[in-house]
C-alpha cells in the first residue's frame, strides 16, 4: 500500500504523487456524469493533462473540451471546474505551481454536493 495521500471524494478520487515547495502533482480520476466544484484559487495556477476520457472544462464561463494527451492552463484566480460528461472514467493528472497547496486555498463558487469554500 502507497503512504502518498489518497482522498476519494464525491466526484471520484485523488492521488498525490509528487510534493514539493514549488509545485504539487495529483492524478485525479472523475468519474461518468460527475463534476468538481466551479473554484478558483488565488495562490495557485493549474495545468490539467488528460490521461484518459474526455473532459469537459470550464473556465471563466467558457467550456473546453479537452480529449486524451491534450492539455489546458489554469491561471491563478481564474474560475474553473472539470466535468466528465461521459460514461468512462476521465482520468487527468493536474500539477499545480504557485506558493501554497492547501485543500484550504479552494474558494467554491458553485458545487453539486452543498460544500461551501
Amino acid at each position: 500500500m502507497s503512504d502518498r495521500e489518497y482522498d476519494e471524494r464525491p466526484w471520484g478520487s485523488y492521488q498525490v504523487l509528487e510534493e514539493a515547495a514549488s509545485h504539487k502533482i495529483k492524478r485525479m480520476t472523475v468519474s461518468p456524469g460527475q463534476r468538481l466544484s466551479y473554484q478558483r484559487h488565488q495562490q495557485r495556477a493549474e495545468h490539467w493533462y488528460i490521461v484518459s476520457g474526455q473532459a469537459c472544462v470550464t473556465l471563466e464561463d467558457v467550456e473546453h473540451i479537452i480529449g486524451q494527451g491534450h492539455a489546458i492552463d489554469i491561471p491563478r484566480g481564474s474560475a474553473h471546474r472539470v466535468a466528465n460528461k461521459t460514461d468512462e472514467l476521465l482520468v487527468l493528472i493536474e500539477i499545480q505551481v504557485g506558493d501554497y497547496f492547501g485543500e484550504d486555498d479552494i474558494e467554491r463558487l458553485e458545487d453539486d454536493y452543498g460544500r461551501g469554500s
